[in-house]
Order: C-alpha cells, then structure tokens, then sequence
C-alpha cells in the first residue's frame, strides 16, 4: 500500500499562515513602520509563520488557481484588519497631537516621522511617540499575535469571508479615531479654551491689551503644564484603548465568519 505524497497539501498551511502574518505587519504599530527594513520584516513573517505552522493542520483541498487567489487574497485582508484596527489607536495618539499642536501654537514646528515618512507636527510626534513606548511597555504586540493565534481557531483559511460586514464595522471604528483622540487631549483643549474665553474677555475689557500676544504665551505655559501632568493617565488611557482596537478586530473576524 503506497501513501501518495502531495506537496501543495503540505505547504498550503503554511503559504496562508503566512500571508495572514504578511497582512497584520503591514498596517501593526511599530512592527509595520517604514524605520523596520523589510529584509528584517521578512525574517519576522517567516519565523512567525515557522511558529505557527504546527498549529496549523495540512489542508486537503483540491484548487484550482484562481481559487488559490481568493483564499490568499481572503488571508491577507484578515491580516490587515487586525493590524489596521490596532493602528487606529496610533492615528488617535497623532490626531490628539495635532489639535494640541494647534491651541498651543506648535503647529509650525515639524519633525519627520519615520512611520509615514512626512513632516509631522512636534506635538504630533511626541504623542505617536508616548503611544508607541506605552505599546512596547504593556506587550500589546503580544496582545494582537494572540488575537491573530485564536484568529485560526474561528476563521480557517477555507472559511467565508463578509466583506460588507467587514467594510461597515471597519469604517464605524475608524469614527472612534476622532472621540479617541479627542479624549486624550482634552484636558489640555479644555483648560487653552478656557485662556481664550478669559482672554477674550479682557480683550473686551482693554481694548489697548495686547492680547494675541499675550494669549499666545500663556496657552503655551498653560499646555505644557496640563500636557505635563496628563502624561501620567496616558498608559491607563492608551491601553484601554488598544485593548479595544483589538477587542473590535476580533469582533469583525467572529461577524465576518458567520
């Protein structure tokens, strides 16, 4: 009695853990930035794929190309998910730098970002740059490799795939990107808001007052007090946050599934 023997059966595992993995590092906070190089990408993806292929049972299917096609381009689009969902997190930390940026008169002032390779306001890149440590120091990278592990379990590389549902849930979660951010920033917008009313006040009061002037240094003194202090609630805050990045992502992939 002979076994045949049928390599695409024995790859096909590891192909479409692969471009799983290949899709979340596209769009995951720090393992997705431009500043990685892509040969060192490529080894992450492969050893990551080397991982999880036990997990991963050989699939008997007989395909055809085109169905190879859609089962790859299924894979990749589930990676990317979790990793875009995640990154929403990161838009919000740069959006809460931005509208600081702007009621603090630093929004001239740029830096370049490395992740998107543009000028990025300063405050901006103070933020992406507190959202990312927060993210290294609280392991939410292993948060979103264990969402992508428990991803095999209720999404197989062979099951279906909603589209729409996908499509509606992600663009809901990308509004959150706007109340997040603002959250974060809000004690700081508060209290610069507050300066401008009391100012504008004054300015009422005194025509000869130079209040642009004035208002300027002090909503910057203010703001940085206020940023000061903050910084101590951001890794409450920013880990809420991600967790429910991630929590949304999974979310997705179950309603996808059904």
């Amino acid at each position: 009695m002979t076994n045949s023997f049928h390599l695409d059966q024995l790859l096909s595992a590891g192909v479409f853990v692969g471009v799983r993995i290949s899709g979340l590092m596209v769009f995951c906070p720090f393992l997705g930035s431009a500043a990685i190089s892509r040969p060192v990408k490529a080894i992450l993806v492969l050893t990551m794929t080397a991982l999880l292929y036990p997990l991963r049972e050989p699939l008997h299917l007989e395909l055809h190309s085109w169905e190879w096609a859609g089962i790859v381009i299924t894979e990749l689009m589930i990676g990317l998910l979790l990793g875009l969902t995640t990154n929403f997190m990161l838009e919000a930390a740069i959006m809460a730098g931005q509208m600081l940026g702007v009621q603090m008169g630093y929004s001239l002032a740029t830096l370049f970002d490395p992740q998107t390779q543009a000028d990025t306001p300063v405050l901006a890149e103070l933020h992406r740059m507190g959202a990312l440590l927060i993210f290294l120091q609280l392991d939410v990278h292993h948060w979103i490799l264990r969402a992508l592990v428990r991803s095999f379990t209720y999404l197989p590389a062979v099951g279906s795939f909603g589209a729409m549902t996908i499509a509606t849930g992600l663009f809901r979660a990308a509004g959150g990107i706007f109340l997040a951010g603002l959250q974060i920033a809000a004690p700081v917008v508060v209290a610069t808001l507050l300066v401008d009313v009391g100012l504008g006040y004054l300015g009422k009061a005194s025509p000869q007052l130079p209040v642009l002037f004035l208002g300027l240094s002090l909503k910057n003194l203010l703001g940085l007090a206020m940023l000061t202090g903050v910084v101590a609630y951001w890794p409450q805050t920013i880990s809420r946050h991600f967790s429910n990045s991630i929590g949304i992502g999974e979310r997705l992939l179950h309603l996808s599934g059904k």
